[in-house]
């Protein structure tokens, strides 16, 4: 019973770590980072990208995508990716079709937003 406890308490714990770090966290998109804290005070109009520009970026290495005429840099989440080499089908290209499939938890909604980097224009 002690051992059940000690095992809920560590990860209450871990989970009140993570949150804390998720709150912590700021990067801008203008020095090429991903951004993971969006100010709602900021004026600051998104960059847009051309799809041939979008296209460029079909690697492993450097890796973005396209949902609903928004434009992510996924790179770094290529190697978490639970569904493993998946996300590169549609390596610089359009992924809607595949983001709103039934294998992504609706979490995903929410996780994508740290990778946005501008809009597509026409």
């Amino acid at each position: 019973m002690l051992a059940v406890i000690g095992l809920l308490l560590g990860f209450l714990i871990s989970a009140l770590f993570l949150i804390q770090g998720k709150r912590g966290r700021k990067s801008t998109v203008d020095q090429g980072k991903r951004s993971t804290h969006k100010d709602p005070v900021d004026d600051v109009k998104p960059k847009s990208y051309s799809k041939s520009e979008v296209a460029l970026h079909n690697k492993r290495h450097d890796c973005w995508i396209i949902i609903k005429d928004r434009v992510y840099d996924v790179t770094s989440y290529v190697e978490e990716h639970p569904g493993g080499d998946a996300i590169l089908d549609h390596a610089g290209d359009d992924s809607t079709d595949g983001f709103y499939g039934p294998q992504h938890a609706t979490r995903v909604f929410d996780m994508i937003e740290d990778f946005y980097i501008g809009e597509l224009r026409e």
